[in-house]
């Protein structure tokens, strides 16, 4: 969405406009085709100037490759500012190895809260902001959030702006396009990926059971690490669950 409307707004400039010059650097935390380049396809992004392809290894260990790796790409291209998005360990890498250059940080989808500091993400998105200079808030509560933590509109440092939400964008661009349903009867798509729950055999088996009972099928879209917890641990499910790849957007 964000590319999309920076790549239409270069194109109502004249020469002698100031065009945005976006360059995508890709980490690489997802790295299964159907997790990432399907997206870069289908959501019509340009491929990444940069593929750090960093893989998946323990959070700090992936994100202090990645801040290594992203502060060599900064120091090559000297950019005016680096956008991060939401809160994976690409976003915190990134923001922190441009604020330790003193290259401004916008945060998009600043000041979401779970409130939940044992999810990684929350910590990600928690120092993300508070390092960012422009948050780029989706709702209204989001700006309380960061006000409650010391950042609103009379820090001279930090700018949060209600922008609305990029994701709802998203749905609201893609909406129309041509959809490939995968089956002619009802069912109801489930996905199981959060550390909570597949990182705890009790709690991924009572998940699968409750799926198994469903009054209607359900389809199963399997994070790569979900897939290889259940064999792992034997885990598998009757014909009313149908497991499959992970899908596209």
């Amino acid at each position: 969405v964000v590319s999309r409307a920076i790549a239409e707004r270069n194109a109502g400039l004249t020469c002698a406009d100031s065009h945005i010059i976006e360059i995508i650097l890709h980490t690489g935390q997802h790295y299964d085709h159907n997790m990432s380049q399907v997206f870069f396809d289908e959501l019509e992004i340009s491929s990444p100037d940069y593929n750090l392809q960093i893989g998946s290894s323990r959070h700090g260990n992936m994100t202090g490759e990645m801040l290594k790796e992203i502060e060599g790409v900064l120091l090559m291209e000297k950019p005016d500012c680096i956008l991060v998005y939401g809160d994976t360990n690409s976003t915190l890498a990134g923001a922190l190895a441009a604020v330790k250059l003193q290259i401004p940080v916008a945060h998009v989808e600043a000041g979401l809260r779970s409130f939940n500091r044992s999810m990684p993400e929350e910590i990600n998105r928690v120092l993300t902001d508070h390092i960012s200079q422009i948050l780029f808030c989706p709702t209204e509560q989001a700006v309380r959030n960061l006000s409650c933590e010391g950042i609103n509109l009379y820090n001279k440092n930090q700018h949060p702006v209600l922008v609305g939400d990029v994701m709802y964008d998203a749905a609201l661009y893609y909406r129309d396009k041509k959809i490939h349903a995968p089956k002619n009867t009802p069912y109801a798509l489930a996905s199981i990926h959060r550390a909570e729950n597949t990182d705890d055999p009790l709690c991924l088996a009572n998940i699968l059971a409750a799926l198994e009972g469903s009054p209607v099928p359900i389809l199963l879209p399997l994070h790569p690490r979900t897939r290889n917890v259940m064999r792992t641990q034997g885990l598998k499910v009757n014909s009313n669950v149908e497991i499959i790849e992970p899908i596209s957007y």
